[in-house]
């Protein structure tokens, strides 16, 4: 059974290190656990390494801890948005291993699932396949892909239920299925927890309660990282 916890601080109070290998669900800002990302920076821990799709935007999701120089590290598909993110890497500061994204999924996806190790076609004869082993099957070479385990998930999910089961709403889900269940502590914010005896309908679960920690609700608000709006048609009489 997994813990519902008062605060994303209490969820992570005596789980963080300075050091330590942080998987974070989310695509751009959709689906980031914001909460738990703000409390791993009010913590101070530094050194980290940090798997995720991307490092958010300058200000919001997981560009504040670059911002408050906490991360040594990151695996990612995408410099995306971020200008710091950008800058640091090409000065030079930051140790940024880039992941096509498909391979990052399935890394991640691999770890959760005991597999240390497959073999995936994408990067082979670019700068990705520097430095691994490859195989030929069938007459075709493929890189040798080490499966991701981290040492803590940072998960956002819309709805949990009080035996740490998951529903994850829509393109929100995207990266966190995988991240829940990389590492050996899953820590989850949710949108909405469900009453004590109140359960998710089996159907409904997308990330079972055996992968996830502990769980905390939060409402904390989600900001939208490309707005777009075009004017309202005048409707004829």
């Amino acid at each position: 059974m997994s813990t519902v916890l008062g605060s994303p601080a209490q969820a992570l109070a005596g789980v963080l290190r300075d050091g330590m290998t942080i998987a974070v669900g989310g695509f751009g800002l959709c689906g980031v656990p914001f909460a738990l990302v703000d409390a791993v920076r009010d913590s101070g821990v530094r050194g980290l390494t940090i798997v995720s799709n991307n490092m958010g935007v300058d200000g919001q999701g997981l560009g504040v801890l670059l911002e408050n120089d906490q991360v040594t590290k990151v695996l990612a598909s995408y410099v995306g948005e971020n200008k710091l993110f950008a800058r640091r890497f090409l000065d030079g500061d930051l140790d940024v291993e880039f992941v096509p994204q498909g391979t990052l999924a399935e890394r991640l996806r691999a770890g959760g699932a005991g597999i240390p190790a497959f073999y995936t076609p994408t990067g082979v004869g670019t700068p990705v396949a520097e430095g691994k082993a490859t195989a030929e099957f069938d007459g075709r070479t493929y890189l040798q892909e080490r499966g991701i385990v981290a040492d803590l998930a940072l998960v956002h999910a819309a709805t949990a239920d009080r035996a740490g089961n998951l529903r994850y709403r829509l393109t929100a889900r995207n990266f966190n299925p995988l991240v829940a269940t990389a590492a050996p502590v899953a820590v989850v914010e949710a949108e909405h927890v469900l009453d004590e005896g109140e359960f998710l309908h089996p159907d409904d679960v997308h990330t079972p309660g055996v992968f996830v920690t502990s769980v905390v609700r939060t409402d904390r608000d989600r900001p939208v990282e490309q707005r777009t709006v075009r004017p309202r048609e005048e409707v004829g009489v």
